[in-house]
């Protein structure tokens, strides 16, 4: 192969490189990544600063996601109007608004202030999700369309390693009484979001044209009867929101889970465990998904995932010592394929509605409102038995993957 005359995989067919426009739009990628882990550590400081049970503690991943229900629709509205730059530009705004909302909210000591600056760094985060994976892929040729949003992803995936590791380090890591502790991540971010505000304001990026329908292929030309009598849709949204409950379920209450199992772990290192173990696998899993996928069909992977996280659920709720520890390690890497795998056998042959499916399916993302609250609730003396919610989910995945795919 001639090497020499290889086109970048950031180099439009003009010639053009859009290398720096990528850096920026995947360091999107990484700051919603940051957000999304530091939930997990502010459900678990949350109990103790202010007293809250653990049900309640679930209003943190219900301020946060029941955002994406009711900005998803107006976010993608918006950027039709006004096109993704701007979209972009106002879904920082929004985060950084929200991430310097909690400097007012550590001196009315109180959880609501706190939650309502939750809910509009969402809004900011369902923006910046909306805008930033089309981005992603038109940065370049269209044949490295995959290379580009999976090495973004990646960076996703590093945000959700930090996110837990720093808030463990600055708010579960505070003096006793340091009221502030909750705002010094939130800071950072808001600081960085507001750079990255700036740089998009001054960088060109390219227009995406969008179609009314993309079909894939000659079947998925073929006419609908309704979006809503293609079974294999519906169930896509319902496994999709259940996903979505479980991997948040899981993600939030894993220090109150390990911190029960062994009580010589202090809320510090049950961080670093959620940082470095699950969500360093959950990231493995994600770098390794696309590649396993072209060996297996895809609802075949689904299906032994989802088994894979049935039995580790299993194990948890068992609390057999390290061995549960283990399944819950396991339990991140198993996850990891399953939002993608879900989305994609969901949307598969809609046809002229593949793009109203999408957005439906996307909106599945809502179950990680309610599961931590059912958790909790469930958990509030044993926190093991809470995980009987994820393993439901699993389940009905698992249907999805040996059944429910089918048209």
């Amino acid at each position: 192969m001639n090497t020499s005359t290889k086109k970048s995989i950031f180099t439009s067919d003009t010639g053009k490189s859009y290398i720096f426009p990528f850096i920026l739009v995947t360091s999107l990628f990484l700051m919603w990544g940051m957000a999304h882990g530091l939930l997990d550590v502010l459900n678990k400081h949350f109990q103790v600063a202010f007293t809250m049970s653990k049900a309640q503690s679930g209003l943190v991943q219900f301020s946060t996601y029941i955002a994406y229900a009711l900005i998803s629709i107006p976010a993608g509205i918006f950027m039709k109007r006004y096109g993704y730059k701007k979209g972009i530009i106002l879904g920082l705004l929004l985060y950084a608004i929200g991430a310097f909302g909690f400097v007012p909210a550590a001196f009315l000591h109180s959880a609501n202030p706190f939650l309502l600056a939750l809910f509009v760094v969402a809004c900011g985060l369902c923006v910046l999700e909306t805008a930033a994976n089309p981005y992603s892929t038109v940065l370049g040729p269209n044949e490295s369309a995959a290379q580009r949003i999976n090495l973004s992803q990646s960076f996703n995936g590093l945000g959700w390693v930090l996110g837990p590791f720093i808030g463990g380090q600055l708010i579960l890591g505070a003096a006793e009484g340091d009221t502030m502790a909750l705002t010094k991540p939130y800071l950072i971010l808001g600081a960085g979001t507001l750079v990255i505000a700036i740089l998009f304001f001054f960088t060109k990026l390219p227009n995406i044209v969008e179609t009314d329908d993309t079909p894939v292929s000659a079947a998925d030309k073929a006419p609908v009867k309704s979006m809503w009598s293609q079974k294999h849709f519906v169930l896509a949204i319902i496994a999709q929101f259940l996903y979505c409950a479980a991997q948040t379920g899981i993600f939030s209450f894993f220090i109150n889970y390990v911190m029960e199992l062994d009580d010589t772990i202090s809320k510090v290192q049950a961080s670093q465990f959620l940082a470095f173990g699950g969500m360093l696998l959950f990231m493995i899993g994600r770098l390794t998904g696309s590649y396993i996928m072209g060996k297996f069909r895809p609802y075949k992977l689904l299906a032994f995932y989802a088994l894979m996280s049935a039995v580790a659920m299993v194990l948890v709720i068992m609390q057999a010592g390290k061995l549960s520890l283990y399944a819950l390690y396991v339990s991140f890497f198993f996850m990891s394929i399953m939002f993608p795998t879900i989305f994609a056998l969901g949307v598969s042959r809609m046809g002229a509605y593949t793009k109203k499916a999408s957005s439906y399916i996307i909106m599945g993302v809502a179950g990680g409102a309610f599961a931590p609250m059912l958790m909790g609730y469930i958990g509030e003396q044993v926190m093991a038995i809470g995980f009987i919610v994820p393993l439901v989910c699993f389940l009905f995945i698992l249907f999805y993957g040996l059944k429910g795919y089918k048209m």
